[in-house]
């Protein structure tokens, strides 16, 4: 039996990102179709899973196994966290272990499946938050034996499968075989004698074929699921692919999906190693990818203080070719020679020559802004489980071919810091500084085999009959009159029955139309009609039948001199007022305006310039996009001014932005700019500190002016108002992009509830237009709630409302997700994932809306209309049963 609703639950809880969700639904298909015992025939198991799932050869073990590979930097250990919660809460799976590669991936598992810490696998689920899984470990599992800890409910076990290969060199057994007298028998016959053992496999390609994991392999767990980012091993004759992949998720999929950074690879305007020592091109490569460094360090200083997020401090990688080579570059980076020695306390080694103890911390802790490190020099050390979000450049300095250097460079430094792409290139993108490799890095992307342009659609048979079509969803009201936009052919198959025209009569429906638009200009007179209740009545009913008395042209007929009687005008418009009341919500057009003059500026301050360190700038360096092949320009080509004195380029630079004006702020541009060219004097000689504003102009300008924005100051005596332009406004068309079926029956849930925003919902009675989309099932709940207990309701278009809210320097539109009437108010309603409820964007736009409610209830009290609710509802506390009175209450 399937268990969706627990997959729904634990991708909600959890915020799965789709290829996570897919992983997960893929494991509910499979304990579906095949029990979770070790009685399964293992043939008739490949048979079952195989005929769904062909990407499943063989299960490469003797129990059923399954590998998931997901690109670097997606989540492997959330996904780990949800595979567990999903076979405890669904299967009642109590037994766990789990597989880390090396020691770094080891600690960092036992930190990760500890709760209340920072990155914690199952922080929302409320079953594991009452009762946690038991963590036992290669250090605990003997205490816990002797305490009794194997007889908990539900155990994850936490083992490194490398410590446990070199117990068993020369053919030894590992510790965990060694017989406790306290349960009878070893801890490993303890775990093989469980019957609902699932073993789950880190980075499996690291230890397939090792001795350790042939030892683990006798456990006998009723299911192994493997997780990696490189699901093959290597050989003698090249990588030799896993077989019993399930789900593959590569990484131009991720990169496409803006799950990771883009990586780019960097070289000179020009270059020609032809003539240069190699000593001299890695010089150079070392030079330049610190001063890309300097300049992204102040973009990523930028960008969090226009975003109000955490300053992230970026960092190098320089991969050596061995710990000489290594120890050799150290020297160099700490020497004066080496940009005046600014680095030599910021540069740390690791390799096998130096103690892993004594950089371990640094390490760890390298995306902490208060860990000074802002170069690691490493030659092999740093594999999977170092998962840092900081790393920008990457420096390889090693003779590998080139699809190595792209698959074990951009491996470490794909994860974004924010979680998601910026929008910002320099924030969003790493470069890997290759001056002498470019060309060849290059081709390779363009291989069709590279993990960078590899990119997997596999389409069953529906998927290729499957048609799409563009509908439009016009209000009612347009409907009815015959005004809604015409739709394609295929749109008109699958938009639902169109509502019928109020008029049978053409000459009445012309009248009807001449009457919505004169209706449409009234409501720009909220004075006159604050609300569409009052184009029934008589004095405005007067004033639109002259209106279209005027405007009408009676239709000649084919006979002349025979004339079709003029329709009744009075009773026409009547009608259609009485159409308009009945199929439009009262959605006011509010403005905010000042009283009198608003007076603003930016007060005196000392910029904090301690994260700009541009060193003099080189030749022009160019970044290809392995991906997408856009060029990023970064060099003095870039400065297209002149300027005679070098404050100038910092004052040009600020005046393009608008909120800053020459006249009222020159003093003080001028002020900043003297701060800025003084601390940059204070490490350069003036002709390079001219060169390094000319260069970064732009960005120097964004920096200053980001932090402009903390000492902004505005006339707090100016006082605001609100305008009423319209009591109402005109219900605007949706355009979706649907299947070319018909539209489903709201009442019901599709099978596929992760594709929610591909189907197209229709039979509604209540609902102002005759079919819609819902992103989630939560929102199709809410609608079956509006059928049943509001007047009518509506899903606004954009530019309904005009509301917007403010995302960082950007001020954006909010679309509010529902608007329904009831008896007694009119309601906002924005159903959010439960998880989402506190993110700063959504709080800003409930603000706007409770606001502008605010606003429209006290128009609304000038005529005794409505009053206005907004409620921000999150998506689990939706069901059906539920009432909107209830939901209203709890979280208006």
């Amino acid at each position: 039996m399937s268990n969706l609703r627990h997959v729904n639950a634990i991708a909600g809880r959890l915020s799965l990102r789709p290829p996570q969700r897919r992983s997960l639904e893929i494991l509910d298909r499979v304990t579906e179709i095949v029990s979770l015992a070790r009685s399964n025939d293992l043939a008739t198991a490949h048979d079952i899973i195989s005929s769904e799932f062909p990407g499943v050869q063989d299960f490469e073990r003797s129990f059923p196994s399954l590998c998931f590979a997901l690109a670097t930097g997606v989540g492997k250990t959330r996904l780990m966290g949800a595979f567990i919660a999903y076979l405890k809460l669904a299967h009642g799976i109590d037994n766990f272990f789990v597989l880390a590669p090396n020691l770094t991936i080891y600690n960092k598992l036992i930190v990760d499946f500890t709760p209340n810490t920072a990155k914690y696998v199952f922080r929302g689920i409320s079953e594991f938050a009452i009762s946690p899984p038991v963590l036992t470990t290669g250090e605990t599992y003997e205490r816990q034996i002797a305490s009794g800890g194997q007889l908990f409910p539900t155990t994850i076990n936490i083992f490194n499968i490398a410590k446990i290969s070199s117990e068993v060199r020369g053919g030894r057994s590992p510790r965990i075989r060694s017989f406790r007298e306290e349960i009878g028998e070893s801890y490993f016959d303890y775990l093989a004698s469980l019957p609902d053992l699932v073993l789950l496999m880190d980075e499996s390609h690291r230890y397939r074929a090792t001795a350790g994991m042939r030892a683990i392999n006798e456990l006998k767990p009723v299911l192994g699921l493997e997780l990696t980012a490189t699901p093959f091993v290597e050989s003698p004759r090249g990588p030799v692919a896993f077989r019993n992949v399930i789900f593959d998720y590569p990484l131009a999929r991720a990169m496409e999906d803006g799950f990771v950074k883009e990586p780019a690879v960097v070289t000179r305007k020009d270059f020609n190693p032809a003539g240069k020592s190699p000593d001299a091109v890695q010089l150079m490569k070392l030079e330049d990818g610190v001063r890309l460094h300097e300049s992204v360090k102040v973009d990523l200083e930028t960008y969090a203080r226009e975003n109000g997020e955490r300053i992230v401090k970026p960092f190098v990688l320089v991969i050596a070719r061995d710990t000489t080579h290594a120890a050799e570059l150290m020297a160099l980076i700490q020497s004066d020679a080496f940009f005046q020695g600014r680095y030599s306390a910021k540069v740390i080694q690791v390799d096998s020559s130096v103690k892993e103890e004594e950089t371990v911390e640094k390490l760890l802790t390298v995306e902490h802004s208060d860990n000074p490190v802002e170069i690691v020099i490493h030659v092999n050390m740093l594999k999977e489980g170092w998962d840092v979000t900081n790393l920008y450049t990457i420096i390889p300095l090693r003779a590998a071919n080139a699809r190595t250097l792209i698959e074990q460079s951009i491996g470490r430094g794909l994860r974004l810091p924010y979680g998601k792409r910026t929008g910002v290139t320099s924030v969003d993108r790493l470069n890997i500084i290759a001056h002498d490799r470019f060309q060849e890095i290059v081709e390779e992307a363009h291989n069709p085999n590279s993990p960078i342009r590899l990119k997997q659609l596999v389409l069953d048979a529906g998927d290729l009959e499957r048609k799409t079509v563009t509908v439009v969803a016009a209000p009612s009201i347009l409907g009815s009159l015959g005004l809604q936009t015409a739709q394609s052919e295929g749109g008109a198959a699958v938009a639902g029955l169109a509502p019928e025209l109020a008029f049978a009569d053409p000459e009445d429906l012309r009248v009807a139309r001449l009457a919505y638009d004169v209706f449409r200009k009234l409501a720009r007179e909220p004075d006159k009609v604050p609300s569409v209740s009052y184009l029934s009545r008589p004095a405005v009913q007067e004033q639109v039948v002259r209106e279209v008395q005027a405007q009408y042209q009676p239709a000649q007929m084919e006979l002349e001199g025979i004339a079709k009687p003029i329709p009744d005008m009075a009773a026409v418009i009547a009608a259609t007022a009485k159409l308009m009341v009945e199929r439009t919500i009262d959605i006011p057009r509010i403005t905010v305006m000042p009283k009198g003059e608003v007076k603003a500026g930016f007060k005196p301050f000392a910029l904090d310039l301690a994260g700009m360190r541009y060193p003099a700038p080189s030749a022009e360096l160019w970044a290809k996009h392995l991906r997408t092949d856009q060029v990023d320009v970064i060099g003095l080509s870039q400065a297209s001014l002149v300027e005679r004195r070098l404050e100038d380029y910092v004052v040009s630079g600020l005046i393009d932005f608008p909120d800053i004006a020459y006249d009222d702020h020159a003093d003080l541009l001028y002020e900043l700019a003297g701060q800025v060219v003084g601390h940059l004097l204070g490490y350069l000689p003036e002709n390079e500190a001219g060169q390094v504003l000319a260069l970064h102009q732009r960005e120097i300008a964004r920096a200053v002016h980001a932090q402009m924005q903390d000492h902004f100051w505005k006339d707090d005596t100016v006082e605001y108002h609100h305008e009423v332009r319209q009591g109402f406004t005109e219900l605007r068309e949706s355009a979706y992009t649907a299947l070319r079926e018909a539209p489903l029956d709201y009442r019901f849930a599709p099978a596929d509830k992760s594709n929610m925003a591909r189907y197209l919902f229709g039979g509604f009675t209540k609902c102002l237009s005759t079919v819609t989309k819902f992103q989630s099932d939560s929102e199709r709940k809410l609608s079956v709630i509006l059928e049943r207990e509001s007047l009518k309701w509506m899903r606004p278009a954009k530019g309904q409302f005009q509301m917007f809210y403010r995302s960082g320097n950007d001020h954006l539109e909010y679309q509010p997700d529902f608007v329904a009437e009831t008896e007694g108010r009119i309601l906002m309603l924005e159903p959010k994932m439960a998880t989402q409820m506190k993110d700063k964007d959504v709080l800003a736009k409930r603000d706007v809306a409770i606001q502008w409610c605010g606003w429209a209830s006290e128009h609304a009290r000038s005529y005794g209309g409505k009053t206005w609710q907004y409620a921000l509802i999150p998506h689990d506390a939706i069901a059906e049963n539920m009432t909107l009175d209830f939901l209203v209450k709890q979280f208006a």
